[in-house]
């Protein structure tokens, strides 16, 4: 059984990681950390990390990103593999969690879900084929009303790898209002739709002379997340040092 410890436990994806694991015969939540917490959870759970005594296998991170800092130092003297899912992170924080890869197992990802890195790697065949042959690529992610950000992160993912399959030669372009000219043959839009509840919608979009083909996403609620979290943790527990991410546990490299 693999024991995890779950980082920011009381917020929404620590909660939906929580429900998951409470049913999972391969892994279970032996710890949380929170600075909020009234009691309720089935766990010790600790307002601050370092009072955590439990042993773990794994780390998960979901929290915020003043606490990534205190979570990396406690994973790395502690020897705890860790899955880091917090965005927005600075670039000190960037290069901080690579240089705790120098010691312990660490896990980032720009989206958790399973399918949205499957599609990744799907991507970059794609492109190889595609781009060649004359297709522009268009990206059209959807999200909540409540999100902050945008293009989302997921989307700017998916154009990296199409672009890195390309030798980094296109460019990203969010807004063409203020122009007025044909499309630039190495460009990719990326546009952003807030509205609603959407959880997460992504469409990349390959059109060529009289053909299009879409690659599509959609996520119906936050557990595609959580489940590939727990799924990364899984993978992780045991693993040498080093930088993993969601294409090493689809693959089951190491």
């Amino acid at each position: 059984m693999i024991r995890i410890i779950m980082h920011g436990c009381n917020g929404k994806m620590g909660q939906v990681i929580g429900s998951l694991l409470a049913e999972d015969r391969e892994a279970e939540l032996v710890a949380g950390i929170d600075v909020f917490d009234d009691g309720h959870n089935a766990y010790p759970v600790f307002r601050n990390i370092r009072e955590c005594d439990v042993e773990a296998d794994c780390l998960i991170d979901f929290s915020s990103a003043s606490a990534v800092d205190d979570m990396l130092d406690y994973c790395v003297e502690k020897s705890l593999p860790c899955v880091l899912c917090t965005t927005g992170l600075r670039e000190e924080q960037l290069q901080k969690a690579e240089k705790a890869a120098e010691s312990i197992a660490v896990l980032r990802s720009a989206n958790m879900s399973l399918g949205i890195n499957t599609l990744l790697k799907l991507l970059k065949n794609a492109a190889a084929i595609l781009a060649p042959a004359g297709f522009d690529m268009e990206i059209v992610e959807r999200h909540h009303r409540l999100k902050v950000d945008a293009p989302s992160g997921t989307a700017l993912a998916l154009a990296d790898a199409i672009n890195g399959e390309l030798g980094n030669e296109y460019n990203y372009v969010y807004d063409r209002s203020g122009r007025r000219e044909k499309r630039p043959e190495k460009e990719i839009g990326i546009s952003a739709v807030r509205g609603g509840t959407i959880v997460g919608d992504h469409d990349v979009i390959f059109a060529g002379a009289d053909e299009v083909i879409t690659f599509s996403h959609t996520a119906y609620s936050k557990a595609v997340f959580g489940k590939g979290a727990v799924q990364a943790a899984k993978f992780l527990a045991g693993k040498p040092a080093g930088r993993y991410n969601m294409s090493d546990v689809i693959n089951g490299a190491g």
